[in-house]
């Protein structure tokens, strides 16, 4: 069962092989921008025109659940907390709002598994309170997983038919880095000891239950590691189920996406399971500090935009690199060619160039 999803197709490597040539015709030498070009060439192809356009409705949308495992201490901080920063996303008063506002972006909250009730205005796809702890039960129901993938879905389609040109997922969840770290290390066969990182700052205790609830949980995630809709039941929990179905989705209709931390990229890992191809629509914003990020994004070959320590989540590593990919579609889109700005090139003229005349041999 793919719930909708299937094959992706590519972006369009016709427009991307003329933002390449495009490249070769700016006022500067060849390949002195760097990865800059790169990128510029990958939005072309996603937007499938030469040259492409700045993003006028880059958004952003936070999905916020808890899980039943941040109850047996393998957070710094307490599950209410996730509540009470979806009030403070609203208020305007976290960090993706201050860097969505630098960035150019917009913000929207969804709540899918909060454990506590939410405004109203962001509830219309919430599946259950919290998700099941996954180091003893399953995550969710067939029913429950079925309806977050939809839900995720229905996201994507909202934002892209009301303009969206660039996407970028967030996350809040107190304890969501256990069962990222868990779909991670079970998709990419690794140790949990390899995997496993710090989250919200946990001690040396803290972190020793969480090495211990991430192998709970990969020995039952382990049977159904090929199934990705069976694994978001056992091992995932309805925002990561939810945020599958927006990759995935926002893939399909053919929407770039700028991916933030673990819990993000796990999502993703799924997502290109369930939807093959998807990745060639995902950019990697940053690299977390979070080990199974690294793993992750090595899986997906994905090389981040930036790298500088970030392990908040919210969306802030991706909203930090998006001015990045802002440069790279405003070099390829507004700098002139030769031609256009009267410079010459670096290329050797050919003898039928040259002035004809004879060498003076009097000397």
């Amino acid at each position: 069962m793919t719930h909708g999803f299937g094959p992706v197709a590519p972006p369009d490597a016709q427009i991307r092989g003329a933002a390449e040539q495009r490249q070769t015709q700016l006022t500067k030498p060849g390949g002195a921008l760097g990865r800059l070009e790169e990128l510029g060439n990958w939005v072309a192809a996603c937007q499938g025109v030469c040259p492409p356009k700045q993003f006028e409705q880059a958004r952003v949308v936070v999905f916020a659940g808890d899980h039943g495992v941040s109850r047996h201490g393998v957070s710094a901080y307490p599950s209410e907390v996730t509540a009470q920063m979806v009030a403070n996303f609203l208020g305007g008063g976290a960090a993706v709002n201050a860097l969505a506002a630098v960035a150019g972006a917009t913000v929207r909250v969804v709540d899918i598994s909060v454990d506590a009730d939410t405004d109203p205005s962001i509830s219309k796809h919430k599946v259950r309170r919290s998700s099941g702890s996954i180091d003893r039960e399953d995550a969710l129901t067939l029913e429950e997983v079925a309806a977050a993938l939809a839900a995720g879905k229905a996201i994507a389609d909202e934002e892209i038919d009301a303009g969206a040109d660039l996407l970028i997922a967030g996350d809040m969840g107190i304890g969501n880095t256990t069962p990222a770290t868990v779909l991670i290390a079970t998709l990419t066969d690794k140790e949990p000891v390899a995997a496993v990182g710090r989250g919200t700052g946990v001690d040396d205790e803290g972190w020793a239950r969480k090495v211990a609830a991430i192998r709970d949980g990969m020995r039952r995630a382990r049977p159904v590691a090929k199934d990705p809709v069976d694994l978001l039941r056992v091992a995932g929990g309805a925002d990561f189920a939810a945020l599958t179905g927006f990759l995935a989705q926002a893939a399909t209709r053919r929407t770039p996406v700028i991916l933030d931390g673990v819990v993000i990229t796990a999502a993703a890992l799924v997502a290109e399971d369930l939807a093959a191809g998807a990745s060639a629509w995902w950019l990697a914003g940053h690299r977390s500090t979070e080990p199974a990020h690294t793993l992750a994004l090595t899986h997906l070959r994905l090389d981040p935009l930036i790298d500088m320590d970030m392990r908040l989540g919210e969306g802030s590593g991706a909203l930090t690199a998006l001015p990045l990919l802002r440069a790279a579609v405003a070099t390829l889109a507004e700098m002139s060619t030769f031609t256009e700005a009267g410079v010459s090139t670096n290329e050797t003229p050919t003898p039928t160039d040259l002035p004809d005349e004879k060498p003076n041999l009097q000397k």
